[in-house]
């Protein structure tokens, strides 16, 4: 299987992980040796709730045998993304009330660029220096990292950097601007949370020059931060809402969410403003409105900050120079690039999965499961610590 991965599959690095699965359940992949692993990754941020849980998986069947992909979105009444959707309105600020629903994070970010454009008539966005937002064409051209960029220009123009939690560069946000977009908390760039009201402060901006402020929660949405959105942190309400990865409980969706007279845009003047075949399928709506559910139904959402401060109390060690972030959306920072990949490497011999950040090489991801235990995690953190200890002895 190894050698027609490689011969037949698409890759996207030269060196890939490379391990064969067999089966996951809970906090564990089992590859086909029958070695199981401790995922501290979960998918990149995407299995919120662990692997195969019983309430999402017993949801997949459900639907599964009801009926799969029927119409284009939009066009018929489907029940689990119709209440889907009214369960998002129902635990997000009242003027965030209406969702289109897509396939990936990335499809998303480029319908909510779409939507700003088509809401204020301007064509001017914002984003931020080392900002992720995926990797189509429109989510490139506003990503922060030229160098992932060169290859594929021209992208979007009018798009322009600013510095993430740089007062300063609020003042760049002016009348010309459709839109600024931003991670709640800057993913790839390590984890950066803002800082001394930023949020709040581009907030204003927005209002006193009639921009919208696009909020990209794809990693840090549903949950992972200790609360359902990251926003609410901080004081700072977006017009438009992202959101993807844990949403689906392991499954592929995105979705982005506004006010019904922003949203409206998009299906007048013109018409199929922005479509997609597979958008709201309702297999995978019904696995999100699972594990939706079971978010705000549970004390899951609560219990990730308590979770938190035991991965901080047992992430110390002097090759660990800090732990970024909040919730279970950590960076545990080495020194050096080099000390991070060989501790990723050296942990996924131990049977932990730990995993790299988009651009900042010192990292070691940490973004286990929701459901992980307090057992899970210190063993997760005694395997990690074992490795460090090796390294520091060398």
């Amino acid at each position: 299987m190894k050698e027609d991965f490689y011969k037949y599959q698409a890759q996207t690095t030269p060196h890939p992980l490379a391990l064969e699965i067999s089966h996951a359940e809970g906090s564990y992949i089992y590859d086909t040796s029958g070695k199981k692993h401790l995922d501290f990754v979960a998918g990149v941020s995407a299995c919120t709730l662990g692997h195969c849980h019983p309430r999402v998986v017993s949801a997949i069947k459900n639907q599964s045998e009801k009926y799969l992909h029927v119409m284009v979105y939009g066009e018929y009444i489907q029940q689990p993304a119709v209440e889907l959707t009214k369960l998002l309105s129902a635990n997000l600020p009242k003027n965030l009330n209406t969702t289109y629903l897509v396939n990936s994070g990335t499809e998303a970010i480029e319908g909510a660029l779409k939507l700003a454009r088509r809401a204020t008539g301007r064509t001017q966005i914002l984003y931020a220096y080392n900002a992720y937002h995926g990797n189509t064409m429109g989510a490139m051209s506003v990503m922060g990292f030229e160098e992932r960029k060169n290859a594929f220009k021209p992208l979007v123009p009018n798009c322009f950097p600013i510095t993430f939690n740089d007062e300063a560069d609020i003042q760049k946000i002016t009348s010309e601007t459709a839109a600024i977009i931003l991670e709640t908390i800057q993913g790839g760039a390590g984890f950066i949370q803002p800082e001394n009201g930023y949020l709040k402060k581009v907030r204003k901006r927005c209002d006193e020059t009639g921009t919208l402020l696009i909020l990209d929660e794809i990693q840090p949405g549903f949950g992972r931060t200790g609360k359902l959105f990251a926003f609410e942190h901080f004081d700072a309400e977006p017009d438009i809402l992202v959101m993807g990865k844990g949403m689906g409980g392991g499954l592929p969706i995105g979705a982005f969410t506004a006010s019904h007279q922003v949203m409206a845009f998009l299906k007048d003047n013109p018409k199929l403003g922005h479509i997609t075949t597979f958008g709201g399928n309702p297999l995978i709506a019904a696995a999100a409105l699972a594990t939706l559910r079971e978010l705000t139904e549970t004390q899951i959402v609560q219990q990730t900050l308590e979770k938190e401060k035991l991965f901080r109390k047992l992430l110390k060690h002097p090759l660990i120079k800090e732990v970024r972030g909040r919730g279970l959306m950590l960076a545990a920072m080495m020194e050096t690039p080099e000390i991070a990949s060989e501790v990723i490497l050296a942990c996924k011999e131990e049977g932990l999965i730990l995993f790299w950040l988009l651009f900042e090489g010192r990292a070691l991801r940490i973004t286990p499961p929701l459901t992980i235990s307090d057992e899970e995690i210190a063993e997760g953190c005694r395997l990690l610590q074992n490795v460090l200890n090796r390294l520091k002895t060398d």
